[in-house]
């Protein structure tokens, strides 16, 4: 037996990224564009670095709050109240190593081994991956693409529920497709998950990135405080924090205790001079927020434009989030098709097969970035379709 033979099966099952391997594959080709991840091309403003560095300079080094600096968890507060209107006490959130933690930790404490989790696919591939090494059994259900877009047919979830269902995990608006749920979907998701005693994990990550002028429609524009529904939140997106992974878990008051135990049993916390840079990202951060919206949204029209003149692109304009999720005419191998596109026009895109069920005969680009890179990315795309 080999040792990989005696790594617990979970673990050894978790899939490699398609989207790492084609960035992999690609990362140091000269002149290439890279749209395959989900970041802009912005350093983290000065604005933000300035105060963890001056954290770091005040000796902020030491062992902190499992929860996040009371500083902090207030200006998250204050997040909501100025973008969701809502009031919350800063004892309702917990600080985590990027977004990726909280929502380990909302899988941690609704589902276990042999349970079930439903998740709306296409979609971002780790909730899947971070359910399965729990032991959680990720189950899909397909949003539908019609000519207006995607869209979520309820009555599927509700379908797919079994005795074993623990959790809904709802990505709105989402990666990769844009899907954007208004506010009667989400109710009709929370009337279900009501009736059939369900948590809902919530990321709303991208809610300001929402093209119609404001941010999307919320599960906080319509939960009562005793639902159960748990938000999972990142600094990476709004603040273009990607590197510095540090995010955040809104829950109820009387879960504090039992999330502050699962940090101190993973990260143990996350390091004080970098949740300085969290209080300004959000205390002086919404005009550099507004300025990505405007750049994305702009960036998107340039993309979409490009591709549809092709006339062998089939998509969806996106109403939220910044990706593109497309499909070529002819393209019968997403991923040997991204690592085409590397070789023959170097654009780095990720295949649609790295976003679960639902993403074969796909391609995914994130056209987060200046918009010269964005307008000559697209035009080599377009050259790479017009030659299929």
């Amino acid at each position: 037996m080999s040792l990989l033979d005696a790594v617990r099966i979970e673990a050894r099952s978790a899939p490699m990224s398609g989207i790492e391997a084609v960035a992999n594959y690609g990362r140091d080709r000269a002149g290439l564009i890279p749209l395959w991840s989900g970041e802009s091309d912005m350093p983290t403003p000065a604005f933000i670095s300035d105060a963890a560095a001056r954290g770091l300079a005040d000796g902020e080094t030491f062992y902190t709050w499992q929860a996040g600096i009371p500083e902090l968890r207030q200006a998250i507060a204050r997040y909501y109240q100025r973008h969701f209107g809502k009031s919350f006490g800063a004892n309702e959130f917990i600080v985590t190593i990027g977004g990726m933690q909280a929502i380990t930790m909302a899988l941690q404490v609704t589902a276990g081994a042999g349970d079930e989790a439903i998740y709306l696919a296409p979609a971002w591939p780790n909730f899947a991956g971070a359910a399965g090494v729990a032991g959680v059994r990720p189950v899909p259900v397909l949003l539908d693409m019609t000519d207006n877009g995607w869209s979520c047919d309820v009555e599927k979830i509700a379908a797919a529920i079994t005795p074993r269902t623990r959790a809904i995990f709802v990505n709105s608006p989402s990666n990769p497709t844009g899907w954007t749920a208004d506010r009667e979907t989400l109710q009709a998701i929370l009337d279900l998950a009501r009736r059939k005693n369900l948590w809902i994990i919530a990321d709303e990550i991208y809610a300001l990135f929402h093209y119609d002028g404001r941010r999307s429609a919320s599960f906080m524009d319509i939960m009562d405080p005793e639902d159960r529904i748990l938000f999972v939140n990142t600094f990476s997106k709004n603040w273009a924090m990607t590197g510095w992974r540090v995010g955040w878990l809104k829950t109820h008051p009387s879960l504090s205790r039992t999330f502050e135990n699962l940090v101190q049993y993973s990260s143990s916390g996350v390091a004080q001079f970098m949740q300085r840079g969290g209080i300004a990202a959000l205390d002086e951060g919404d005009a550099f927020i507004a300025e990505q919206v405007e750049r994305a949204h702009k960036a998107r029209d340039i993309v979409c434009r490009i591709l549809g003149e092709t006339g062998k692109v089939r998509f969806s304009v996106p109403p939220g989030a910044f990706y593109l999720f497309f499909a070529v005419d002819g393209m019968k191998d997403a991923e040997a098709a991204a690592f085409d596109i590397v070789d023959k026009v170097a654009v780095g895109v990720a295949p649609g097969t790295a976003f679960c069920a639902g993403g074969e005969g796909f391609l995914r680009l994130c056209f987060h970035r200046r918009l010269d890179q964005v307008e000559e990315a697209s035009q080599r795309l377009a050259r790479w379709i017009g030659e299929q």
